[in-house]
């Protein structure tokens, strides 16, 4: 059985992911990340000079999604990712298996801005900067929409940006959910935590493939209130070893 939790990457969604870890007792917990942005992310929580050097060398575009996504994170009082880090926190301090299951995302990003036609980076250069000036306020009601009509929005990415719907949607999903279906072969309890963006293609592909599974969106979790374990407030400093 495979478990899709929708996380929000800017949330502190600690107390309400460790409820469910408890409650799904699994027996593996897999992340959107690869191991390069896990480390990046562990930088980011422990070392955050380092990090902002390491940051240098990024490709302005990345730095600004990047950035934009940071702030708003910043806005909820958390680092941008933290999810991510509090589920392989619990696999590590319940002795479970952490699987990394997308592609490499600076890899990705570049190949897709390489190949992006130029109209759709500049309307994507200005969505960016333009993000800069949202407030929280507009966000949290903007998410709520989103929620209501996730198809609906799906579907405008699609046209607005062809290039990132492919490249950062569809064909992770593909990758994602081939993961999933291999790790499917040798847990009974699989839990996968990942944008919530991605749930209905993942959702498509696993049903597609029978393979048994269940959802949790990202409004579940936030309606879930409990206070957070002690081992919540540790510090990240994993070294993540692939078998």
């Amino acid at each position: 059985m495979i478990t899709l939790i929708g996380t929000g990457h800017i949330f502190d969604l600690t107390a309400a992911l460790n409820t469910i870890f408890d409650e799904k007792q699994p027996d593996v917990i897999c992340v959107e990340l690869d191991r390069q942005r896990y480390q990046a992310l562990i930088l980011k929580t422990t070392q955050p000079d380092a990090y902002k050097q390491r940051e240098k060398n990024l490709p302005i575009m990345y730095k600004m999604l990047a950035r934009f996504q940071d702030n708003m994170a910043d806005e909820y009082g958390v680092t941008a990712g933290a999810e991510m880090l509090t589920a392989i926190q619990y696999a590590q301090t319940h002795g479970l298996p952490v699987e990394f299951i997308d592609a490499e995302a600076q890899c990705l990003f570049l190949s897709m801005w390489k190949n992006m036609p130029i109209r759709e980076k500049l309307r994507l250069m200005l969505s960016a900067f333009g993000g800069f000036f949202v407030s929280k306020k507009t966000v949290e009601k903007e998410l709520e929409q989103i929620q209501d009509n996730l198809d609906t929005y799906l579907e405008e990415i699609g046209k607005k940006f062809p290039s990132i719907k492919k490249t950062l949607l569809d064909d992770r999903n593909q990758l994602m959910a081939g993961r999933l279906i291999q790790l499917n072969q040798t847990y009974q309890q699989v839990i996968a935590c990942v944008g919530d963006g991605h749930i209905p293609g993942l959702s498509k592909i696993l049903t597609e493939k029978n393979i048994p599974m269940t959802t949790i969106r990202l409004h579940e979790l936030q309606a879930i209130k409990k206070e957070p374990a002690d081992t919540s407030s540790a510090q990240f400093s994993i070294n993540y070893k692939h078998p």
